[in-house]
C-alpha cells in the first residue's frame, strides 16, 4: 500500500478510536441511564466540536464531563491529524504525481537521439542502471508504475519512463521511439520481444534495436523481424561463469575498470575534414592531450588491427577502440573534430 495512503487510513482509525472509546466510557458511566447508540452519538458531536447539547442527566455525574473534556482534546488532535494526512495525500499524490507526469511529458517531447528501454524486468532494470550510470539519456517502459517509481530512486531520480504495455505502437510513440536512436526489448517473452522489434522497425527504420532472446533458437527469428542483435542472458550468463572459474584475476580487473574507475571501451571515428586524417598514430596527440590508451582500430571495410603500431596510419573513416573515462573519450572527439 502506498505511504501516503497507509497514514490516512491510520488516521481514519485513530478518530474512529477516539470516537468509539468515549461512547463506550460515558456509556459505562451511565450504568444503563443512556444507549449505546446515544453516547457514541454524543462523542461524534462532541469530537467535532459542534456541541448539540449534553445527555440528559449529565449533572448527575460529574466524571462524565471529565470525559468529555478528554474526549474534546483527544478527539481536535485526532482530526487534526487526519487533516494532515488528507492534504498531504492530495497534494503529494494526486496533485504532486499529476504535475510530476505533466513535467515528464514536456521532457519526453523534447526528447531526439535517446534510447529506449521496453521492459524494466530481471533484465531491463540492469539496463537502465548502466545507462544511468554512463550518462545517456534514455526513456523506460513498463507496466509498473510503482516498480518504475522505484526503480527511479535507486538510481537517484530523474528516470524518464511510461507507463503501459511496451507491445503498444501508442506507448513506443509516447516514448518517443520515432526519434530514438536505438531500443532494448528486454521482456521475458521472446514473442513479446518479436512483437516490439516488428513495431519499432515500422515506426522508426534507422532506430538500432538490441533484443533479448530467451530461447537461443528465436534468436535468428529476431534477426528476421530487424534486430540488429540479440543478446542472450543464458548465453552471456555462462560465459561469465566460466570466465570466473578459469581466469578470475582477468574478470576482476575487468570489473574494476568498469566500477571502480569509471572506465569504459568506447569507439571514436576519425572525421573525414579532420586535420589528423591521414597521419600517423605517433602524430596524433592522444595519449598527451586525452589520456586514453588504443586498444585497436576498426577500419572501414570492418578489419581489427589489434595493437596499432606507432606509425600505422589513420584515415578518414577508421575507428578507434580506446579505453578511459568519459570525459576523455569527449576530449579525444573534440581533438579529432579540430577543436
Amino acid at each position: 500500500m502506498d505511504p501516503a495512503l497507509r497514514r490516512v487510513l491510520s488516521a481514519v482509525l485513530l478518530l474512529l478510536m477516539v470516537i468509539f472509546t468515549g461512547g463506550v466510557v460515558v456509556w459505562l458511566i451511565g450504568a444503563g441511564r443512556w444507549s449505546l447508540f446515544e453516547t457514541i452519538y454524543y462523542a461524534i458531536y462532541t469530537v467535532s466540536t459542534v456541541g448539540f447539547s449534553e445527555l440528559p442527566g449529565t449533572d448527575s455525574f460529574a466524571i462524565v464531563r471529565v470525559v468529555t473534556g478528554v474526549l474534546i482534546l483527544g478527539g481536535l488532535g485526532a482530526i487534526a491529524f487526519f487533516q494532515s494526512t488528507l492534504t498531504a495525500l492530495l497534494i503529494e499524490g494526486v496533485i504532486g504525481r499529476a504535475f510530476r507526469r505533466r513535467r515528464m511529458q514536456k521532457q519526453l517531447e523534447s526528447l531526439s537521439g535517446h534510447f529506449v528501454v521496453a521492459g524494466c524486468g530481471r533484465t531491463g532494470k540492469y539496463v537502465v542502471e548502466e545507462l544511468a550510470q554512463i550518462g545517456q539519456r534514455f526513456v523506460a517502459i513498463d507496466r509498473d508504475e510503482d516498480g518504475l517509481m522505484r526503480l527511479s530512486e535507486e538510481i537517484g531520480g530523474g528516470l524518464l519512463y511510461v507507463v503501459g504495455d511496451a507491445t503498444e505502437d501508442h506507448t513506443l510513440v509516447a516514448a518517443g521511439v520515432k526519434r530514438a536512436a536505438g531500443v532494448v526489448s528486454a521482456l521475458s517473452d521472446d514473442r513479446d520481444n518479436l512483437f516490439i522489434t516488428l513495431s519499432v522497425r515500422t515506426l522508426n527504420p534507422s532506430a538500432r534495436i538490441i533484443s533479448k532472446a530467451v530461447e537461443i533458437e528465436n534468436e535468428v527469428k529476431l534477426s528476421r523481424a530487424g534486430a540488429d542483435s540479440t543478446v542472450s542472458p543464458n548465453r552471456v550468463g555462462a560465459h561469465r561463469l566460466v570466465s570466473e572459474l578459469v581466469r578470475p584475476d582477468a574478470t576482476a580487473f575487468l570489473d574494476h575498470l568498469r566500477v571502480d574507475r569509471d572506465l569504459n571501451f568506447e569507439f571514436v571515428e576519425m572525421p573525414a575534414k579532420s586535420s589528423w586524417a591521414g597521419k600517423s598514430l605517433r602524430a596524433i596527440p592522444i595519449r598527451d592531450r586525452t589520456n586514453l590508451l588504443v586498444l585497436a582500430l576498426r577500419e572501414p571495410d570492418g578489419n581489427y588491427v589489434y595493437n596499432p603500431a606507432p606509425g600505422q596510419v589513420v584515415e578518414a573513416g577508421v575507428q578507434f577502440i580506446v579505453i578511459g573515462e568519459h570525459a576523455n573519450v569527449d576530449k579525444l572527439r573534440a581533438l579529432l573534430d579540430g577543436d
